[in-house]
């Protein structure tokens, strides 16, 4: 649990920060730069710390300058930590996700969500090869996809929507999916009917093409044309991009999108990765012998990932929009821009 002398400091630290909030970048650098600067000032930010909240914070008031309906909302879990004599036992902590909606004309709405915390350590094992902890800076994982909600956001917060949007930064995300199903659980019947789509963004940027994960047995006929409608627009762009039916279901990578799915949710899982189903990120090699970027302090931060990803950080924000974008814009504004 928090202490109130510890909160205060928090709420002091995270005041001082809205006065230092990035400038408003080109449009077409503003996910990036929002990835830089989570990564730079939150890093850390496993649930339920200090790091956290604070991210929390920035990103509740972010959400509400745009115009949104936006406020925090903790909630209390657990995890198990195992020790290196092989004994397991559960820590608690109160975690903090953001909400912001956006009500459209009619009572649809579409759920866009990217959890925001970094890895939390599990075991001794963890802590001795620097996995988590409080020195990562979790640019792949996950300030990218929050970066890019962030630019989602901007897009639509200025204009009419015919189907309402709701964006969500979800905590607990790693070391398991609690965050997503916190909030799934505290759903009301009226929201899960309204809910016309769920897309989840996550470590968008260490793998070696973008990659769109979706639950082809929801039911819903029309995801089939979402996904069509992206991989058309991928190869009229020139983007690399893996669409792959299903979604994975390795402890190691766990998706915030499968407690959706396998509530009946028509979902969107957007990462990157290989064409393999399964967690690494990209072919193993001398700078990424794990084929992996998450979870590993040393490697994903700025420093690491702009010196053997030199531009990559700035092209794949560019391309998630590319694609989001005007998908989201398409599904939501009653407006609707042209193509």
């Amino acid at each position: 649990m928090r202490h109130i002398k510890g909160a205060g400091l928090i709420l002091g630290l995270s005041s001082l920060l809205a006065v230092c909030l990035p400038a408003v970048a080109a449009p077409d650098h503003y996910a990036e730069e929002q990835m830089r600067y989570i990564a730079t000032y939150f890093p850390g930010r496993m649930a339920g710390s200090p790091a956290e909240l604070m991210a929390a914070e920035y990103l509740q008031r972010h959400l509400a300058h745009m115009g949104y309906q936006s406020n925090l909302r903790t909630f209390n879990t657990r995890y198990q930590f195992h020790g290196s004599d092989g004994k397991a036992d559960w820590r608690k902590i109160s975690a903090t996700s953001v909400i912001a909606a956006k009500s459209g004309a009619t009572g649809g709405e579409i759920l866009v969500i990217a959890h925001s915390d970094t890895f939390m350590p599990r075991s001794d094992s963890d802590l001795n090869n620097n996995l988590g902890g409080l020195t990562l800076q979790g640019v792949d994982d996950n300030a990218s996809g929050v970066g890019v909600m962030l630019d989602l956001a901007r897009r639509l917060g200025p204009v009419p929507l015919a189907v309402g949007v709701r964006f969500v930064a979800l905590s607990a995300g790693e070391p398991e999916t609690l965050g997503a199903e916190d909030y799934l659980q505290r759903m009301t019947p009226q929201e899960k009917r309204n809910t016309l789509l769920v897309i989840n963004l996550d470590s968008l940027l260490g793998g070696e093409k973008l990659r769109v994960d979706y639950s082809p047995d929801s039911g819903d006929s029309r995801l089939q044309g979402l996904v069509k409608t992206l991989g058309t627009r991928a190869r009229q762009s020139g983007i690399p991009l893996i669409l792959n039916a299903g979604l994975r279901t390795s402890a190691d990578c766990m998706t915030d999108a499968l407690p959706f799915a396998k509530a009946g949710f028509a979902v969107l899982d957007v990462s990157s990765g290989i064409a393999e189903n399964n967690c690494r990120e990209r072919k193993t090699s001398r700078n990424f012998p794990h084929g992996m970027v998450r979870y590993q302090s040393p490697l994903d931060n700025l420093t690491y990932l702009d010196h053997h990803l030199t531009g990559q950080m700035d092209k794949r924000a560019r391309d998630s929009m590319a694609l989001l974008g005007p998908l989201l814009e398409g599904l939501t504004r009653a407006d609707k821009p042209k193509e």
